[in-house]
C-alpha cells in the first residue's frame, strides 16, 4: 500500500443550516490569508456551496460522495484533489450521521470522514440553548462507537457565555473545543428554491468573507485546527494509486487514441448553466479531451471545431426569456442534435432541449425544441436524491448502456411532458422506481445528475461517440473531394 500524508479535517453539524457552509468559507479565507495552499471538498452531490469554496479560494473546490465512488475510488479522488496544498477543508452535508434515504449512514458525512480517516468538527448551532448543547454533542459522540468526532466549534454564541460552556464541554465530555462563532448579521447567505444563492449573486462576496476571516482569527482555535489536520491518518490508496476501474476505462482511452484525436468537448457554461462537477471535466481530460466553454446565454454560435456538447443543470428558469431570445443559438443546437451530434444533457440542460420551458411565473417560452415536449414548474421537489440508472431496452443500444448501472443525483421543482424510457431509475434502500432519459447511441438527455466517476466507461462511451463522428465526417469529407 502507498501512502500520503495529507492533512485535513471536515466541518459537519447535527443538522442542516447550523452554519457549515459559512463557518467553512470563513475558515478557507482565514487559512489562505495566512499564506497556506489550501483546498476544498464538498461532502455529497451539492452544486453550490463548491462555488463558494472556489470563490474564497481562488480554485476549484471539488465534491466527494461515498454513494458515487467506492472507498478506493473516494481516497483517491481525494488524495488527488488535495496535491500540492498544505491543508484540505471538507464541508459535510446534511446532517453528520445523515445518508441514503434518510434511513442510512451510507454516503453521510460520517461515512465520508470513515472510509477517508478524516477528523471531523462538529459545527453546533446554541442559538436558544447554553448547557442543552452538551447533551446535544453528547448524543453525536456516543451514537456510533467511533464517531471519527475530534472537536467542536460553538455557532452563534455570547462570548460572555462561552469560556463557561467550552470548560463544561471538555471536562464533562472530553472532546475539545476549537472556538466560537459569534451572532454575524451583515453575511446572511440567502436560499432558493434549489439551495443557496449563487456567489455572484452575493455584493462584495470577497470582502464579506475577508471579514469573516478576521472575525474568526479572533474567535476560533484556528492554530489548533491546522494542528488537528496534521494528524490526520495517511490516505491509504491500490498500490499503482489508480483505481482498477478507473485503469481499464483510462488504458481504453489511449487504445482508441483519445489523446491523439483530442475531441473538444463545448460546455455550456454561464448563469443559467452552473451546476459542473470538477471531476467530470478532470475525467473528460484525463482522457484526452479538450474542454472549452460557452454561453447558451450571451453567444450567438457554439465554439468551432467542437465534437461534442455538454449541457449541465442550472437555473434556466430565471432566464428563460434571454435563452430564447438568442434564437441562433438555440437553431443551430436544435440541427445539430437533431442529427446526432454527441450531448449529455442532464436536469437544467435537458430542460433547454424541449420545445417550451416554463419560467418562474409559469410563462412559457421557446427553447431548442430538439424534445418534443413541455418543461413545466411543479409546487414541490418531484425526485429528490440518489437513484440508480440501468438500461430500459433490449432491442437497441444507446450511449451508457455498455457500462452497466450508473449512479445519479435527481433535485428538482420542475418536470416533463417527455421525461424519456430509456433507462429504468430506482432509489436505493427504497421501493420507488421510474423509467427516465432519452437515450441514443450518441446522446443522453434526461433530469439525472450524472457523476463521472462512478462509472468511467460512461465518459469513454462518450468520448467514443465523439471521436467517431469526427472520423466519419473525415471520411465523408474525402469521398466529396475525391468525386
Amino acid at each position: 500500500m502507498t501512502e500520503k500524508q495529507t492533512p485535513r479535517f471536515l466541518l459537519t453539524a447535527p443538522k442542516s443550516g447550523s452554519g457549515k457552509t459559512l463557518v467553512t468559507c470563513g475558515l478557507l479565507a482565514a487559512l489562505r490569508k495566512r499564506g497556506l495552499r489550501v483546498s476544498s471538498f464538498k461532502c455529497g452531490p451539492d452544486y453550490i456551496d463548491p462555488m463558494f469554496h472556489s470563490r474564497v479560494l481562488g480554485a476549484k473546490s471539488r465534491n466527494l460522495d461515498t454513494f458515487f465512488t467506492d472507498e478506493e475510488t473516494t481516497r483517491y479522488l481525494m488524495k488527488r484533489g488535495a496535491e500540492d496544498t498544505d491543508i484540505s477543508v471538507v464541508e459535510g452535508v446534511m446532517g453528520y450521521y445523515d445518508g441514503l434515504g434518510g434511513i442510512d449512514t451510507k454516503a453521510s458525512a460520517y461515512d465520508l470522514a470513515a472510509v477517508t480517516g478524516t477528523p471531523a468538527v462538529l459545527v453546533v448551532d446554541t442559538r436558544g440553548m447554553s448547557l442543552s448543547a452538551l447533551a446535544e454533542i453528547k448524543g453525536f459522540l456516543s451514537y456510533k462507537k467511533e464517531s471519527h468526532i475530534e472537536g467542536v466549534i460553538l455557532n452563534r454564541m455570547s462570548p460572555m457565555l462561552y469560556p463557561e460552556i467550552k470548560k463544561q464541554i471538555e471536562e464533562e465530555l472530553g472532546i475539545r473545543v476549537f472556538g466560537y462563532v459569534p451572532k454575524i448579521t451583515e453575511l446572511n447567505l440567502e436560499s432558493r428554491h434549489l439551495g443557496l444563492v449563487l456567489p455572484d449573486e452575493v455584493k462584495e462576496l470577497s470582502e464579506k468573507f475577508d471579514h469573516l476571516a478576521e472575525i474568526l482569527e479572533k474567535s476560533l482555535d484556528i492554530d489548533g485546527l491546522i494542528g488537528l489536520a496534521k494528524e490526520a491518518e495517511a490516505l491509504e490508496c491500490s498500490e499503482e494509486g489508480v483505481p482498477e476501474a478507473l485503469k481499464k476505462v483510462l488504458a481504453f482511452g489511449q487504445a482508441a487514441g483519445f489523446h491523439e484525436e483530442k475531441p473538444r468537448i463545448a460546455v455550456a457554461k454561464d448563469e443559467a448553466f452552473c451546476f459542473i462537477y470538477e471531476d467530470n471535466l478532470g475525467l473528460l481530460k484525463e482522457l484526452g479531451a479538450e474542454i472549452t466553454f460557452f454561453s447558451p446565454l450571451h453567444d450567438p454560435a457554439l465554439p468551432e471545431g467542437i465534437d461534442g456538447l455538454l449541457l449541465y443543470g442550472g437555473y434556466p428558469e430565471l432566464y428563460a426569456g434571454e435563452l430564447s431570445g438568442n434564437v441562433s443559438m438555440r437553431q443551430e443546437i436544435r440541427t445539430l442534435l437533431k442529427n446526432g451530434f454527441p450531448c449529455l444533457a442532464e436536469c437544467g440542460g435537458f430542460m433547454y432541449l424541449h420545445t417550451t420551458m416554463e419560467d418562474m411565473d409559469g410563462k412559457a417560452w421557446k427553447m431548442a425544441d430538439v424534445i418534443d415536449g413541455k418543461a413545466y414548474k411543479t409546487e414541490k421537489l418531484g425526485r429528490f436524491g440518489y437513484i440508480e440508472l440501468s438500461g430500459n431496452t433490449e432491442d437497441r443500444e444507446f450511449l451508457g448502456k455498455k457500462a452497466g448501472i450508473l449512479k445519479a443525483h435527481e433535485f428538482h421543482y420542475f418536470d416533463s411532458t417527455s421525461c424519456g424510457t430509456d433507462f429504468h431509475a430506482k432509489k436505493p434502500l427504497r421501493k420507488r422506481s421510474w423509467d427516465c432519459i432519452h437515450g441514443t447511441e450518441s446522446q443522453l438527455f434526461g433530469f439525472p445528475h450524472l457523476y463521472y466517476y462512478s462509472n468511467p466507461a460512461l465518459a469513454a462511451e462518450f468520448l467514443s461517440a465523439c471521436v467517431d463522428r469526427r472520423r466519419k465526417g473525415k471520411e465523408k469529407q474525402k469521398g466529396v473531394t475525391k468525386q
